[in-house]
């Protein structure tokens, strides 16, 4: 780990391809992705409260004029890194309402290793770090992550269920409680482990394992109002 101006410690940077902006410039003009990705460097490098739009521009190779008028503040920039992120995880969750158990089941699965893959991603880690080495002297960082990464993702997960509920395909408890359950199931202490540097990036094979695992304790502990459960697989 890097070691702070203010002789605190910075979570060490990202790999240079994880880029920070990767998912976030996707269908996005050159000039945004390289503001996205140069302040992902510089908050690496300096801190948020330390970092400054002058040294973003410098790093991105664009005006300050620019940046302005793409973003406006460099919390904008955070936002619209951290969006860009978890527009991607809660794609699955945005098709239309699922008519069946299997269909449930089938959405749930990919929501699930979808929000995996990319939350366990190197440039997402340093971003919680970052969060909470910053807790006190910035805090909007953490409220920034969680607005647009934590409770975005669950109240995506939230309204689908509750979808789900209201077509009796799930029942037995309230929409939000279950959207937590799920969330417990498939991360278990894998966030906090990775926070830490104590584990490594899921791969493939174990993100398919921990997404269907969550999804049948799920539907097993909340069949629909039928009683009818999905058909074995059928997540997958």
């Amino acid at each position: 780990m890097m070691a702070s101006r203010n002789g605190g410690k910075k979570p060490a940077a990202a790999p240079p391809s994880s880029r920070a902006g990767e998912t976030a410039g996707r269908g996005d003009d050159p000039v945004r992705r390289r503001i996205i990705d140069a302040t992902f460097r510089v908050l690496v490098e300096h801190g948020y409260a330390r970092a400054n739009t002058r040294e973003i521009a410098r790093v991105a190779k664009v005006s300050k004029r620019e940046l302005y008028a793409l973003f406006g503040s460099k919390q904008a920039i955070l936002a619209a890194m951290i969006a860009g992120r978890t527009r991607e995880m809660r794609r699955p969750l945005s098709l239309p309402a699922v008519e069946s158990r299997e269909a449930l089941a089938a959405t749930l699965h990919r929501f699930g290793a979808g929000l995996l893959r990319e939350a366990s991603q190197p440039a997402v880690t340093t971003l919680f770090r970052l969060a909470v080495i910053e807790a006190e002297r910035s805090p909007e960082v953490a409220r920034t992550l969680d607005a647009g990464g934590r409770r975005a993702n669950r109240g995506a997960l939230t309204e689908f269920l509750a979808r789900a509920r209201a077509r009796e395909l799930i029942a037995g408890a309230e929409a939000g409680l279950m959207a937590a359950q799920f969330l417990s199931l498939l991360w278990g202490n894998l966030l906090l482990d990775l926070a830490m540097g104590i584990a490594k990036p899921p791969g493939a094979a174990e993100i398919e394992r921990r997404a269907g695992a969550a999804t049948e304790a799920l539907l097993a502990l909340y069949p629909g109002s039928s009683g009818t459960r999905p058909r074995a697989g059928a997540g997958k």
